[in-house]
């Protein structure tokens, strides 16, 4: 048992322990003797004394925290503001600990995997970090794809990882397990507050990580003892780190490099996606450098009034094709390109033969201070024209990627969040979207499907007075599909539209272009989601999302029109071709 500090509350079942608590048994006074008592008279004039000298100021005890209070208290007073939170037995006193802290709003989500994803969505959105609560090493790995994802995406975010109290590690409990080897690899930083007087300056120390230059997820493992044992207090307020400024060496040297180039490019991420930093980006286009985004993105201002830069291909040999004859590739806010996988006869970096690269900045700098460093450098005073307005008719017949990408031009609302978790089938929306009104546009940023709907639910919590759309796959929605109850159970704001083709179609492209051969019964069926069909209208009901299919263009856009117009979480199953 910890000797750090005394219980306030005795856990269930521990028996207390006089010398932990710092009390000798032994020594220990019995009841006092009368004969050591103050005599009246010294009483009386104790009392005379302080009546001449007046009413005396009493200080209040200071009250004493446990780490989970610290822990919990710390975050809120740095600004983190929601707790997506799946707990086991553990997290307990974390538990209470959110209940008394009305700062932070907690949801529950049913499967680990929806907590860190929608801790993206919400930062994506907010710009700051969200908390997770996570039971033990075997939570931390439920919840790992989705941090995966949070990784590649740079997102902040704060990870509480309960543990087994310290005296109890030296056991082979069922749950016991190497969380700091779990978590290192995905985590900006890693500690575990194994006294409680650490847990609060911890918490701190995480926010302040998450948000480093190099943003990423965050990793805080409290054992359940640091967690009920008082003795806690709140970290220091620590300030938000900034992004690195332009390096002016670099950008001169940029400069000179595009005058030298015949066909300059920059590809950028961050900051330079958003509206102020295409706006310059414009300015770098009108000056003759075309501007290319990352094919996978954390966030994007897209619509109306933004101007639209060009998007890095999936297929490496189409982005090849795609970047013929540049000469010059500048980097700002993101790193060199890479195929997503390596291909026979394929080349794995994506820069031209011939052609030169320049980093000036990855993800760790402010991209929009370096497009104006370099567009001021430049004289780039004229600018690229922005997008206006364009809502197609009503689409009619077969329902397709692309009569679905039509309809949400036409009805998307100004203002709102996209997540696009679509993979095969969520290409057109994005293409046919580009002058829909303005809003927003989120990526799976690692690759990790089953990001879309728990990302959708973090944005929605994160921005409550906006819609938020999620497109996603019926093969990713099914890793995920418990965010339709924290949906429900938030009265999220998030239409949900699954493309259900009964299939993993991006599989099936990517078994030709590997050159596996030709797939037979066995390679098909690990491919196909058919034998059971999904019904996705009862699955949604069950978890308390109103649901509809639809199978024609035009009931997808009867339907979406009104999802848009209900309160709260709708979702629409989109029947699509499998092919």
């Amino acid at each position: 048992m910890s000797t750090n500090g005394g219980f306030s509350q005795i856990p269930f079942g521990w028996r207390v322990d006089r010398e932990a608590l710092g009390v000798n048994a032994k020594s220990a006074p019995g009841p006092r003797d009368p004969s050591r008592f103050d005599p009246p008279c010294e009483r009386a004039t104790q009392a005379l004394k302080q009546s001449r000298a007046g009413p005396q100021m009493t200080t209040e005890p200071e009250r004493t925290m446990t780490g989970a209070e610290a822990l919990v208290s710390t975050l809120a007073d740095h600004g983190v503001s929601a707790c997506f939170a799946n707990p086991g037995t553990s997290e307990m006193h974390l538990v209470t600990a959110l209940d008394h802290e009305p700062r932070i709003h907690s949801v529950l989500c049913l499967f680990e995997g929806v907590a860190t994803g929608a801790a993206d969505g919400h930062a994506r959105v907010s710009g700051g970090p969200a908390m997770t609560l996570l039971h033990l090493g075997a939570g931390y790995l439920n919840g790992g794809a989705n941090i995966h994802n949070a990784r590649r995406a740079w997102t902040p975010m704060v990870n509480v990882i309960g543990d087994h109290a310290v005296p109890h590690q030296r056991y082979d409990a069922p749950l016991a397990s190497d969380i700091r080897g779990m978590a290192g690899p995905n985590s900006v930083w890693i500690k575990s507050a194994d006294k409680v007087a650490t847990a609060g300056e911890l918490a701190a120390e995480a926010w302040e990580a998450s948000l480093s230059p190099l943003s990423g997820p965050a990793a805080l493992i409290l054992p359940a003892d640091t967690a009920w044992l008082e003795g806690g207090k709140p970290g220091k307020t620590r300030a938000r780190p900034m992004l690195h400024a332009p390096d002016t060496a670099r950008v001169e040297a940029a400069v000179k490099a595009v005058k030298a180039a015949a066909k300059p490019m920059i590809l950028i991420n961050g900051t330079a996606l958003t509206e102020a930093g295409l706006a310059t980006a414009a300015r770098l286009k009108a000056a003759g450098v075309r501007v290319m985004t990352d094919t996978f993105f954390p966030r994007q201002a897209r619509g109306a009034g933004r101007f639209i830069p060009d998007r890095m291909q999936y297929f490496a040999e189409g982005a090849m094709a795609d970047l013929e004859g540049c000469d010059l590739m500048l980097v700002a806010g993101t790193q060199v390109p890479v195929a997503f996988f390596a291909y026979p006869g394929k080349p794995s970096v994506l820069v031209p033969e011939g052609c030169s690269t320049m980093i000036l900045g990855g993800p760790e700098s402010d991209s929009a201070a370096i497009l104006a460093a370099l567009a001021d450098a430049l004289g780039a005073n004229e600018a690229s024209p922005f997008a206006t307005l364009e809502q197609p008719g009503m689409p009619s017949g077969g329902l397709n990627a692309a009569s679905v990408g039509q309809s949400i031009a036409r009805h998307l609302p100004e203002g709102s969040f996209v997540s696009d978790d679509g993979v095969s089938n969520g290409l057109p929306a994005f293409l046919m979207t580009q002058k829909a009104r303005p809003h927003d546009w989120m990526m799976l940023t690692g690759g990790a499907i089953g990001q879309g709907m728990p990302l959708a639910l973090g944005a929605a919590m994160a921005a409550k007075d906006k819609k938020v759309l999620c497109l996603t796959g019926d093969g990713a929605a099914m890793y995920t599909n418990q965010s339709l109850w924290s949906m429900a159970r938030e009265g999220a704001n998030v239409v949900t539209v699954v493309f259900v083709n009964h299939s993993y179609r991006i599989l099936n492209i990517e078994l030709a272009r590997t050159g596996a051969g030709n797939p037979g019964p066995t390679a098909k069926s690990m491919l196909e989601l058919d034998q059971p069909e999904i019904d996705w209208v009862a699955l949604s009901k069950s978890l308390g999302v109103p649901a509809v299919a639809v199978d024609t263009a035009e009931a997808f856009d009867k339907a979406l029109e009104r999802a848009f117009s209900d309160e709260g979480p709708q979702l629409i199953a989109a029947h699509v071709p499998a092919r």
